[in-house]
């Protein structure tokens, strides 16, 4: 990664950090949300507390997954926010998540985009998890990129939202386009810099930048 990438990397995942953090830890229950979104998120506190703070975790921790210099002098570190990562922030905020998908506002296709976006979080952290207990630790790293591009999608949620209503578009047309825009591009950029990158011994991995 170049340097200007990893800063706007840092930037977006934190700044979205912060809004969780003051947006659902400090103000009341869908104050910064949509105002046709708020019923759903009101009704149903507990799940979207847990899917809110969990993925808030994974995009806390994340970025600093592809730091090498972190994995070289900070080994344990390095593997203990991995298990944090996986186990609280992906684990935790999947399931719940993939709950909550089941009362998105916007209909069956908001419902599905969110609901599959859920199940391939899950998938994508279990195949991170498996690999690196069995010492595969490229196939890890290809993994984790493509887990971490979806825990990216609460970033891109959050631009594209703000984004749609200064277009003018009818939020309950665009929010179900939304709901999948904000998760299926990145994987696809994942696997297209993954493929590019790191099929060259040159290059450094995704999660292997300095």
């Amino acid at each position: 990664m170049r340097s200007t990438s990893k800063a706007l990397l840092y930037f977006l995942s934190l700044g979205v950090v912060a809004y969780a953090v003051i947006g659902y830890g400090v103000m009341p229950l869908g104050s910064l949300v949509h105002p046709d979104m708020k019923a759903d998120f009101v009704a149903h506190p507990l799940g979207t507390y847990l899917h809110v703070f969990a993925a808030a975790l994974a995009l806390l921790l994340g970025p600093f997954q592809f730091s090498a210099r972190l994995r070289r002098t900070r080994t344990h570190f390095h593997r203990w926010m991995g298990r944090v990562y996986l186990g609280v922030g992906v684990l935790v905020g999947g399931l719940s998540g993939l709950y909550i998908s089941q009362f998105a506002f916007g209909g069956p296709v908001a419902k599905l985009g969110f609901a599959t976006l859920a199940v391939c979080w899950l998938y994508t952290g279990l195949r991170a998890f498996l690999a690196i207990s069995g010492g595969a630790i490229e196939e890890h790293r290809k993994w984790m990129v493509r887990n971490f591009s979806l825990a990216f999608a609460a970033v891109m949620l959050r631009l594209y939202i703000p984004a749609s209503v200064l277009a003018g578009a009818d939020f309950s047309v665009a929010y179900p386009i939304i709901a999948w825009l904000c998760w299926l591009p990145n994987l696809l950029v994942a696997e297209w810099v993954f493929n590019t990158a790191h099929n060259n011994a040159s290059q450094p991995t995704a999660f292997g930048g300095g």
